[in-house]
């Protein structure tokens, strides 16, 4: 596993290699910059994981110089200053421009190492907590008890021991982020950032930035690569991916380094990259759209995620998880599946595998009234044709009862999420689909409340 960078900004040469060897010794990697010039080359060359940043320096003073930091895109990193003789109204100003401590010299070691060790166990919360404010709490460990799942999660158990390319196939909905995941868990990077990213959600103009980064003069944007440093980069639907950013992707798996967008260092590739698509990646090589060296680059281990009709005998599983997680994380009212809800839903097809289930538990938790779910309400959710005594099916019975615009939006609505559903969530793909153009598609999906980053999420 990569250990965490700190970087050591402090004039005094004594400090600088006192401060260095201790944190050597508690297993952290060490940078040093003697001022702030060097600093700033020091930043550009490695994004840092922490900075320690003396205030009194001779070019730059450290307050002035994380104002500039924080200026220009905000802080890299948690910064804990240094000093001597720093005032009151110093130790303020830095607090107030995002410094997370304060260290007084000459310097404690015990203080040291537990102002470190605090700043980037904060740090790391700090990202996480955005990731689950982002979407609902990831499943570590795909749900099923199979055969099927059994021999998938030993695939990855065995995989997580090597930190090679991953490529996952399996239809949308599948849950191939929730074995990407799983993998990230079972490896020794598990504690570094796992960052996934929908590559149909970039933008070809700004793709190659977002994934890598950009650089004019001292200002530099972290791309998704650097921010997964040591840890896992996870490419869903890799497919979508232009040629270009192909290239530049292709270039950095085989020097295991990459450069920024404007900028010339070599930045070291120290994220593993684990790559999903839900087709088959050869017939984009024969068809010119995909890089057939990128294609081999990636499939160094491929790895199949079964749809789940091909393990519907996890459906009562998958139910009562979700059932479960859903009461958790979202306050839910808990209702139970009958068994011949059950039963129906196990002889139920899954086109949108094991999304569509989620979503299914999700709808049924929120419009139901009873403790119990049966059959006819499951029927009628997944809108199979179960016909009331008026002779008319339940689900257009019930729009039917409504004024013709409110029915129109239901039916659009429905329409369109079932569509995102089964095209994972590619805004490109579903206007293919049903035939509009697609800025016209986003403003129908904002109108309806829409969000297609959130329905082409895997769970």
């Amino acid at each position: 596993m990569t250990a965490d960078r700190i970087l050591v900004v402090d004039d005094e040469p004594d400090i600088r290699n006192l401060v260095r060897e201790i944190l050597e010794d508690e297993g952290y990697e060490v940078g040093v910059a003697e001022n702030a010039a060097a600093a700033k080359e020091e930043r550009r060359q490695r994004r840092p994981d922490l900075i320690l940043l003396d205030i009194w320096m001779p070019d730059l003073d450290g307050v002035s110089l994380l104002k500039e930091w924080r200026d220009k895109g905000g802080l890299p990193c948690p910064v804990i200053m240094m000093s001597g003789h720093a005032t009151v109204e110093t130790a303020v100003e830095a607090t107030r421009l995002g410094a997370y401590d304060f260290i007084e010299k000459p310097i404690s070691l015990a203080k040291l190492l537990l102002t470190v060790n605090r700043a980037l166990r904060a740090d790391q919360l700090a990202r996480e907590n955005i990731g689950l404010k982002r979407e609902i709490a990831r499943v570590v460990e795909p749900v099923g008890s199979s055969a099927a799942m059994q021999t998938l999660r030993e695939q990855v158990r065995r995989l997580a021991q090597h930190a090679t390319c991953v490529l996952i196939t399996g239809e949308p909905g599948s849950g191939k982020e929730t074995i990407a995941r799983y993998l990230h868990s079972l490896s020794s990077r598990r504690d570094r950032p796992f960052v996934g990213v929908t590559v149909a959600s970039l933008s070809p103009e700004t793709s190659a930035e977002e994934l890598f980064g950009t650089q004019q003069g001292d200002h530099i944007g972290y791309g998704l690569l650097e921010q997964a440093g040591g840890g896992v980069l996870f490419l869903g639907g890799v497919g979508d991916m232009d040629l270009q950013t192909q290239g530049r992707l292709l270039d950095a798996l085989e020097n295991q380094a990459f450069t920024r967008v404007g900028g010339n260092e070599r930045i070291q590739l120290t994220a593993q990259i684990i790559a999903s698509t839900d087709h088959d990646l050869r017939e984009d090589v024969k068809a010119g759209r995909f890089r057939d060296d990128l294609y081999y680059r990636l499939n160094v281990v491929p790895l199949s995620v079964p749809p789940l009709r091909d393990h519907a005998a996890d459906v009562p599983e998958l139910l009562t998880f979700y059932v479960d997680l859903l009461n958790a994380q979202e306050g839910l009212p808990y209702r139970r599946f009958s068994l011949g809800a059950q039963n129906r839903l196990v002889h139920y097809d899954w086109p949108g595998n094991v999304r569509e289930l989620r979503n299914l538990v999700q709808r049924l938790l929120i419009l139901g009234t009873e403790d119990e779910i049966d059959a006819d309400e499951v029927d009628a959710a997944i809108g199979q044709r179960v016909m009331p005594a008026e002779g008319a099916p339940v689900a257009e019975a019930r729009v039917l009862e409504l004024p013709l615009r409110e029915a129109r939006e239901r039916f659009e609505r429905d329409y369109l999420l079932q569509q995102l559903e089964r095209v994972g969530g590619n805004v490109s793909k579903l206007a293919e689909r049903v035939g509009m153009e697609r800025t016209h598609l986003y403003r129908k999906m904002r109108a309806l409340g829409i969000d297609p980053k959130q329905v082409g999420q895997e769970k």
